[in-house]
């Protein structure tokens, strides 16, 4: 789905709203493991993610996807990218860590957001 580079200035106008809000969640269950994966490796906690999510702008993002789960392919999941330095955790050194942001925007407003985790592989940005 080709989104225009003002469609998605509106979409995370309206994100960040719900955020600032706090109207939305991160995903930390075992089922997301990648995103466990980098609250444990690197010193971020809630305040911290919450910034990033809010420093996000048209030129990270990467795509829109339908999502594919059962019962919720009615849903279309935004992909952005965003590096950002973070300090490591059994480490004493910061590194700039490329992070995979997917998340939606329910009808209620409330953000999900699915993916908060480091990059498995670079992405193709839509408007860089």
């Amino acid at each position: 789905m080709d989104k225009s580079f003002e469609e998605i200035e509106t979409y995370l106008t309206e994100v960040k709203a719900a955020i600032r809000a706090g109207n939305f969640k991160i995903e930390r269950n075992q089922k997301r493991r990648a995103n466990l994966a980098l609250y444990r490796d690197y010193v971020i906690d809630e305040r911290k993610s919450k910034e990033i999510l809010l420093q996000l702008t048209a030129y990270d993002f990467s795509q829109v996807l339908q999502n594919e789960h059962e019962g919720f392919r009615h849903e279309w999941l935004y992909v952005f990218g965003k590096d950002v330095k973070l300090l490591q955790r059994f480490g004493t050194e910061e590194e700039i860590v490329s992070l995979y942001i997917k998340f939606n925007k329910l009808e209620n407003q409330l953000v999900i957001v699915i993916s908060f985790h480091k990059q498995a592989y670079p992405l193709t940005y839509a408007f860089k």
